[in-house]
């Protein structure tokens, strides 16, 4: 039976890679930029508005937020990057927890879905995290927010920008998502499951 995603609960909330979940659940981590939408995706794939909380000050916060769904896997918040206003100490910080969570010994990533704002594009920052899997063979798929922001051309220009990036070669899957309306969502909820087998 497939995993009911309203039956989601936030389990751990980690500072720091000994705080990690040390169970055998697998994981589909979720990736991108500060203010990319990732809390609005969460929200709109366990069907409830403000259970993870949209931050008003993006890039703020260093944790890492596993949400359990269904007793089956985690979705997995990683910090966002890409922050303007953090400090070197700070950046620091998010890049060892970051490392830290796709390196801890027993890691059970089953891929990262990366984030992409569908009218900017892929920032630099994001092209490193693409690298970054990459070269660590981490699967991972894309999924592109805010689509109902540009028009029909943007949009379809965006697309054909994203879908033709060498730097998406290895994904398994691009797909248009908007909170507002809810395009995506199941594409979304596929991808995930299929990355995890189940």
């Amino acid at each position: 039976m497939k995993p009911n995603f309203v039956r989601t609960a936030l389990k751990v909330t980690a500072g720091r890679p000994d705080q990690f979940p040390l169970d055998d659940k697998p994981q589909i981590a979720l990736a991108g930029r500060s203010n990319v939408g990732k809390s609005s995706l969460l929200n709109t794939l366990i069907g409830r508005k403000n259970y993870a909380r949209v931050s008003q000050m993006p890039g703020k916060t260093v944790t890492v937020n596993f949400y359990e769904v269904d007793h089956a896997f985690y979705l997995v918040d990683l910090p966002g990057y890409g922050f303007a206003r953090r400090t070197a100490a700070e950046q620091r910080a998010w890049s060892a927890l970051t490392d830290g969570y796709f390196t801890a010994e027993g890691a059970r990533v089953g891929a990262v879905a990366q984030l992409v704002d569908l009218k900017v594009g892929l920032t630099a920052d994001d092209r490193t995290m693409l690298d970054y899997l990459t070269r660590r063979n981490i699967p991972f798929f894309v999924v592109a927010t805010k689509a109902d922001k540009p028009n029909k051309t943007e949009r379809a220009s965006a697309l054909e920008r994203l879908l033709a990036d060498p730097a998406l070669a290895e994904a398994a899957g691009v797909v248009l998502f908007s909170s507002l309306t809810g395009e995506g969502k199941e594409a979304v909820v596929r991808l995930t499951l299929e990355a995890l087998g189940l």
